[in-house]
């Protein structure tokens, strides 16, 4: 019997036909995500109800999803995150999860490094307002040797790290998992969370949200941070409190911020994007050719090998 697998990235197999062509060698019947956005929870039950494996990006797999899926046999995540996913719930339905780690992390890093320079330099601005031939110098911040604080040092804060040793940055770092070896080998100091808040000239998310690490970021902290600070956000919506956010950028409490993952996405907080010095993100960070590729790749791997 024809095994059916569901995909709901919208971003994958457009680059490159191997991911594709990895599942149709197997012979599945393979059903896309029909309306090129993130699904609903709604869209998710219909569409999930007679799939044997799922490829999924950042639509909701809850308990509630999960419990049409009776076919289910298999979770393969395009990407690392998996809070989308309710993971006790498919332990207790005996559905492996698997993630595509490592595949985009040079992608997200490097995002986190533009999005950094393009705030502190205002350069979305500046681009706005050469284009209304506004030619008015507009006075920005510097990168070279500042502080970079670095919520989260697994695999792509280490990335954003060993980038910014080219700013010549020093790097602080705070994570309830610490790799010592690590940081003493590359010059990173470990220091506790309000220490990364109060110090830090930029600072760059790299967590998992959790019920605990949720608005870890809000206006204690933001009252806590340099007038100068600017706040990069490139791993999980949710991490940063959005209203607080709005409130610290809109009066200045802070130089920028740059957000390309929301709670909702797009945004609920509209004012948000009325705000020159916030640069957002449509959850893009992993979005280059060869990350495509290499998540497609592994989703598509660990599917079959699951199935």
């Amino acid at each position: 019997m024809t095994q059916k697998v569901f995909v709901t990235p919208r971003s994958f197999g457009k680059n490159s036909s191997v991911p594709l062509n990895l599942l149709k060698d197997q012979g599945y019947e393979i059903v896309m995500n029909p309306y090129n956005r993130i699904l609903s929870k709604e869209e998710m039950i219909t569409l999930i109800k007679d799939a044997n494996g799922i490829i999924v990006g950042v639509d909701p797999l809850d308990k509630e999803v999960l419990h049409h899926a009776k076919k289910l046999k298999v979770i393969s995540k395009y990407g690392v995150g998996t809070d989308n996913i309710d993971m006790g719930f498919a332990r207790e339905l005996g559905i492996p999860v698997t993630t595509t780690q490592g595949a985009n992390q040079d992608a997200v890093a490097d995002y986190s490094i533009a999005l950094m320079l393009g705030v502190s330099r205002r350069i979305t601005h500046i681009d706005k307002e050469c284009r209304k031939l506004n030619w008015s110098k507009i006075t920005t911040i510097d990168m070279w040797s500042k502080t970079l604080g670095l919520i989260g040092l697994g695999n792509i804060g280490k990335g954003v790290a060993g980038r910014a040793k080219g700013f010549n940055m020093k790097v602080l770092a705070y994570d309830l998992v610490k790799d010592e070896a690590y940081t003493a080998a590359n010059g990173i100091e470990y220091v506790d969370f309000d220490t990364i808040i109060r110090e830090s000239d930029f600072i760059s998310m790299h967590l998992p949200l959790t019920e605990k690490t949720r608005n870890i970021i809000s206006d204690r902290e933001f009252e806590m941070m340099k007038k100068t600070a600017v706040i990069v956000n490139t791993a999980r919506g949710g991490l940063i409190d959005e209203e607080a956010l709005y409130r610290s950028l809109k009066g200045n409490k802070i130089w920028g911020a740059g957000i390309d993952v929301f709670e909702q996405e797009p945004p609920v907080q509209k004012e948000l994007l009325e705000l020159d010095n916030l640069i957002i993100g449509s959850h893009c960070a992993a979005s280059t050719h060869g990350a495509i590729d290499n998540m497609g790749i592994q989703a598509s791997t660990n599917l079959i090998a699951a199935l």
